[in-house]
């Protein structure tokens, strides 16, 4: 897997912030200042890109899932619809504290949304009142736009994707706290240290935050995919090894019978080459 440099530099991913506003923890990644602006070295964004996309590939090969997130408004859409197309949960709309380290507290608002969906299609919601069925529903619509598009993640996620790390600092310090990996698109304003997996890159433009999400995309799908034929590879496996066992053991006893008359005649020919 290679970055194409060119599409980086069509997209704008090396325009950094103002110099007055840089983190010189960033300085290994910035190539120069034009008009007072950082220019961010593409080529060690390229290089960043495959390292963060084939260890998220192996996050995915091995059935685990990465948590999106990004909660500004350049780069929801976009993480909406890319995490949508690999079946990853993602985060949009606003990153309750706890999100992580109170994971069973989301876990349990989640259940309520199926709660309630099950009293709407049971019958139950129609035995309620007006005002309890406008409580319900409006609690309902809350829920779904806050965790809605994390209600398959049953477990806490192998990794976090993070489009601003300054912006979603709280979902990067609790993601630190519990020791999970966080990949993540570092301005030149912010602060990589916290950063297993530094993309550095504009994190304002929405075409920077597409094209970088349309490469780790690519990479999870393929390591999806990988899976799915080691899985498919395995059953065959289980399945040719279950037949074997449940042949009669005569039908077994003939199939062995030649091999081991070949190995008598292996074993007198050099007997007789020696006469």
């Amino acid at each position: 897997m290679r970055t194409n440099f060119e599409q980086l530099l069509e997209a704008g991913c090396h325009f950094g912030h103002l110099k007055r506003k840089w983190n010189p923890a960033m300085a290994p990644y910035i190539f120069m200042e034009r008009n007072g602006i950082h220019i961010i070295d593409l080529n060690k964004t390229a290089i960043k890109i495959d390292e963060a996309a084939e260890a998220l590939k192996n996050i995915a090969k091995s059935g685990r899932k990465v948590l999106f997130v990004s909660t500004k408004k350049q780069g929801q859409e976009v993480v909406a619809a890319k995490a949508q197309e690999i079946e990853m949960p993602y985060i949009t709309e606003r990153w309750a504290g706890g999100m992580l380290t109170n994971f069973p507290t989301i876990r349990k608002a989640v259940k309520k949304m199926t709660t309630i969906d099950k009293m709407m299609s049971d019958g139950t919601f129609d035995n309620v009142s007006k005002r309890e069925k406008l409580q319900i529903t409006r609690q309902r619509e809350k829920l779904e736009k806050n965790l809605g598009s994390i209600k398959d993640l049953t477990r806490l996620p192998s990794a976090l994707f993070v489009v601003d790390v300054m912006k979603e600092h709280i979902a990067v310090a609790e993601a630190n706290r519990l020791g999970i990996p966080v990949f993540g698109i570092v301005d030149t304003n912010s602060n990589p240290n916290n950063i297993d997996y530094v993309i550095p890159a504009n994190d304002d433009a929405t075409k920077s935050i597409e094209v970088i999400l349309t490469a780790v995309c690519e990479a999870i799908k393929e390591g999806l995919e990988e899976r799915k034929i080691e899985k498919a590879d395995e059953e065959a496996a289980a399945a040719q090894n279950a037949a074997e066992e449940h042949q009669p053991r005569r039908q077994r006893v003939r199939k062995a019978a030649p091999k081991a008359e070949a190995e008598k005649v292996a074993e007198v020919a050099p007997e007789q080459a020696a006469e």
